[in-house]
């Protein structure tokens, strides 16, 4: 029996990865539903728009030029809006011609890609003992956080991060298993924003042979038990639906479970690590989330803050990631003052995600050795254009411009730190020079 064309047009629209066909003149005329979290926007405001309407608001080292100039499959990395690392991979569609008649694109997240385990589980990943886990900081805040992971690491009992999205605790959580006494057993992770609502039981507690249509003849096992003896991390634990909350809510108090289709419970031994970037609290008082589980997930609480509350890692954390991708792709770029004066009045909405995603394309599409302004990203001038929006007239020149923002910066900075040494340690600078535009844009205003 054929598909029928409804139900074919159902079926892509609710893929995991992102379809986007593009016709002879650049206009979008279809895209599924994986764009609204690529881009934060639904399918339906981006149909019919013109590719010069969506390149570099969205996304940024495109394939669509190339793909029509050369005529030939292109495949790029690139960084959403949203600070989502992608790979598409755009093909061309000839008629009878041999013009270009279409171009479809399929995109994946980098994360996704990683996140195949050795037996090919959608959201599990397997954690090599060896894989680069350094967990970079300089603050006083992280330096308590980390202090409270090293107490905690070794314990079974449940723990749960919580922070904004891109503030590390996907990586905290792995910090946590290489770093313990789990190092070397299973480190699965589930993403369960990405899990079908439909199949999360299934996909965690496994299933019998023939426990439903389309299973596997002799049966699965689920990710629950794959994590035996190890460590289970739950990231977006926020985006579980409220009708399995009680099941896992049993799980978490006494590590058994019966797997779909079955009669006979199955235990383990794991240490559950949860993550969300969401106030469970306040789903707790919207009923959207039960206060049981939410009370038994969060035995240990650890908050990450976000980068604009910890500015001393900033600077680490941009060095840190020019030296990273500089390796990564053989440049030697330096970033320049006028630049970092940006990346430091930044606010950073995407935290440290965003600043890696900011520094990989800056390093990869600078045209020199160093990384002037304009290879920055547009968004990142938004926070700066509101803040200083009674600064920036018309008739001032570029230098003035600039030496405005150096003011800010060095005023807020010296407002938090009180001496040049700090400013001078937190900005990268020596504290000769933080001294002079200290007496420069503060003492001497006073």
């Amino acid at each position: 029996m054929l598909i029928s064309d409804k139900e074919f047009r159902r079926v892509i629209d609710n893929l995991h990865d992102e379809i986007m066909i593009y016709d002879d003149n650049y206009r979008l005329v279809y895209v599924n539903n994986a764009t609204k979290k690529h881009y934060g926007i639904d399918p339906e405001d981006l149909i019919g728009k013109k590719f010069s309407d969506l390149d570099e608001t969205y996304w940024g080292n495109s394939t669509l030029p190339e793909v029509y100039n050369k005529k030939k499959i292109v495949a790029k990395r690139q960084i959403t809006n949203q600070g989502i690392d992608i790979v598409t991979i755009s093909t061309p569609i000839f008629d009878k011609n041999n013009d270009i008649k279409y171009v479809g694109q399929n995109v994946n997240e980098i994360n996704t890609l990683n996140e195949f385990s050795k037996n090919d589980c959608i959201d599990c990943e397997w954690f090599d003992s060896d894989e680069d886990t350094e967990y970079i900081y300089k603050s006083k805040e992280m330096e308590k956080t980390m202090s409270n992971i090293n107490k905690i690491k070794n314990l079974k009992s449940t723990c749960l991060l919580i922070g904004e999205t891109g503030t590390g605790k996907s990586h905290l959580a792995k910090y946590m298993h290489i770093s313990s006494k789990y190092k070397n057993k299973p480190f699965v992770s589930i993403n369960c924003a990405c899990m079908n609502p439909n199949l999360i039981e299934s996909e965690l507690f496994g299933y019998e042979k023939g426990a439903f249509t389309g299973a596997n003849a002799r049966g699965k096992e689920g990710l629950v038990e794959a994590a035996d003896n190890g460590i289970l991390f739950l990231d977006e634990i926020s985006e579980i639906p409220l009708e399995f909350q009680a099941k896992l809510l049993h799980f978490l108090q006494y590590q058994e479970f019966i797997p779909v289709g079955g009669s006979v419970k199955k235990e383990v031994n794991v240490k559950i690590i949860a993550a969300t970037n969401r106030s469970l609290s306040s789903m707790v008082e919207q009923k959207a989330f039960r206060e049981d589980l939410y009370y038994r997930l969060n035995t240990f609480e650890i908050k990450l803050l976000p980068l604009r509350e910890r500015r001393e890692d900033l600077k680490l954390y941009i060095d840190y990631f020019l030296d990273k991708f500089n390796n990564s792709y053989f440049r030697k770029c330096k970033i320049s003052p006028e630049a970092l004066n940006v990346l430091f009045n930044y606010s950073w909405p995407g935290n440290v995600r965003e600043v890696e995603h900011i520094i990989e394309k800056a390093v990869v599409l600078s045209k020199d050795k160093e990384i002037k302004i304009n290879d920055l990203p547009k968004r990142i001038f938004e926070y700066n254009t509101h803040t200083f929006n009674s600064m920036i007239e018309k008739e001032k020149s570029f230098d003035e411009l600039m030496d405005s923002v150096e003011s800010k910066i060095i005023n807020e900075y010296y407002k938090q730190y009180k001496t040049s040494i700090k400013v001078a340690e937190v900005l990268g600078i020596s504290q000769s020079k933080a001294y002079r535009l200290i007496k420069k844009h503060v003492l001497d205003e006073k």
